[in-house]
């Protein structure tokens, strides 16, 4: 059963990483052909508002956007929403085998209050009331102010944030408030977009007059897609790097780095625009280089505090004290056949089974069990404090 467990997990990543690519980058290459639309063309037919001209793969590409609509319904007329849809469809299968599937490891932190389904409910609420709270938002007045709406919306999300990380372990955190915004992302191509662009369509084929606020809404919501796509990308990965989500300021670590991407995004949308661009990537460079020193983990304890100085302390601990910890709190998982359950195989293809594996992976160990307390995952087995410390002032001893 594991073993189909991790083949379904490989499956739904491989499915949800090929579909999201396509969704990205459908959304990257339009805003990039609308930034480059050349509007002033005396050439341009009546009703055109602009047209690119582009060379790809060996051939020439003549593309033109009208300022309402053609004369005629062109056939086929193409969509692009199932890219969104099925990116949506398989992140939430993911969501459950990942995270759901194993609530008491994955979702919640040690000795958490909550049962494992209490867990999961309470995932699900956040993920589907975020788009109720934001749907609100933009339908309210602030939805004419895009400014303070989007502050208004990136404070809220830090505050889930925040909120998430005292009752989910920070790993399952981070992943529900990307679930949270990439849900809001689809549910504004399904409810928002793409009934506008039906709208637009059926008033062409009938004669009707055009609904303004069709477009408008379309607008502001796709923007907030345009802008939401690089957080969520690394919320995306943000399980690799237990340094971003391990302490107690995971919050704020996660406002800054969404900030910086939110930077990075804008200079792509304005770079077009002559004079207005030179401040934003040195400005989004300082904040990411404040927020680096800001969270760089203090230097470890050398020693136990019970031992002495390092240099004293230190040469005590025996290398068969470290592999009894390895063996009692990590063995379970990272062994050839793991005996803990919901792993057909070692994770990561980290193996800690004889002296010399431990040895090649001490720098590892020393990063997720010393600096971070990433693992052992939720802590299901225990480790200590002091075992901790006895793990770290032995790999700081055998630093080369």
């Amino acid at each position: 059963m594991d073993y189909l467990h991790d083949w379904a997990n490989l499956l739904l990543r491989w499915g949800h990483l090929i579909v999201g690519v396509a969704w990205i980058g459908a959304s990257f290459y339009f805003n990039w052909l609308e930034n480059h639309l050349e509007r002033q063309n005396a050439s341009l037919g009546d009703g055109v508002a602009g047209e690119l001209w582009a060379i790809h793969g060996g051939g020439f590409y003549h593309l033109q956007k009208y300022e309402l609509a053609p004369p005629r319904l062109p056939e086929p007329l193409h969509w692009f929403k199932w890219e969104a849809y099925t990116t949506f469809l398989t992140g939430f299968a993911l969501l459950w085998v990942v995270y759901y599937l194993n609530a008491g490891t994955m979702l919640l932190p040690p000795g958490s209050a909550l049962a494992p389904w209490q867990g999961v409910l309470v995932g699900l609420a956040v993920i589907f009331g975020t788009w109720f709270v934001y749907d609100a938002l933009c339908r309210s007045p602030l939805g004419r102010r895009p400014a303070w709406l989007a502050l208004t919306g990136f404070a809220l999300l830090i505050a889930l944030t925040w909120a998430l990380m005292q009752v989910f372990s920070g790993r399952a955190a981070y992943i529900h408030v990307g679930a949270a915004i990439g849900t809001c992302m689809v549910a504004n191509v399904f409810r928002v977009i793409i009934p506008g662009q039906k709208a637009l369509v059926s008033a062409m084929q009938t004669g009707a007059e055009r609904d303004p606020a069709h477009g408008r809404h379309a607008l502001l919501r796709s923007r907030h897609n345009n802008y939401l796509t690089l957080p969520v990308l690394f919320l995306m990965i943000s399980n690799h790097y237990p340094m971003t989500y391990a302490s107690e300021w995971g919050w704020l670590v996660l406002a800054g780095l969404m900030a910086f991407s939110v930077l990075v995004r804008h200079y792509f949308n304005i770079r077009h625009l002559f004079g207005r661009k030179v401040w934003v990537l040195p400005a989004a460079g300082l904040a990411l280089v404040t927020l680096m020193a800001a969270m760089a983990p203090e230097p470890a304890p050398s020693s136990l505090a019970t031992t002495g100085t390092a240099e004293s302390a230190a040469p005590e601990i025996a290398f068969s004290e470290v592999s009894a910890i390895i063996e009692e709190r990590c063995a379970g998982c990272h062994a050839v056949v793991p005996t803990f359950g919901g792993f057909a195989a070692a994770p990561a293809g980290v193996q800690l089974d004889t002296g010399e594996q431990i040895r090649r992976h001490l720098k590892d160990i020393q990063r997720v069990a010393v600096t971070t307390h990433y693992m052992p995952l939720g802590n299901v087995t225990g480790m200590t404090d002091d075992e901790r410390a006895t793990l770290g002032a032995f790999i700081e001893h055998s630093a080369p």
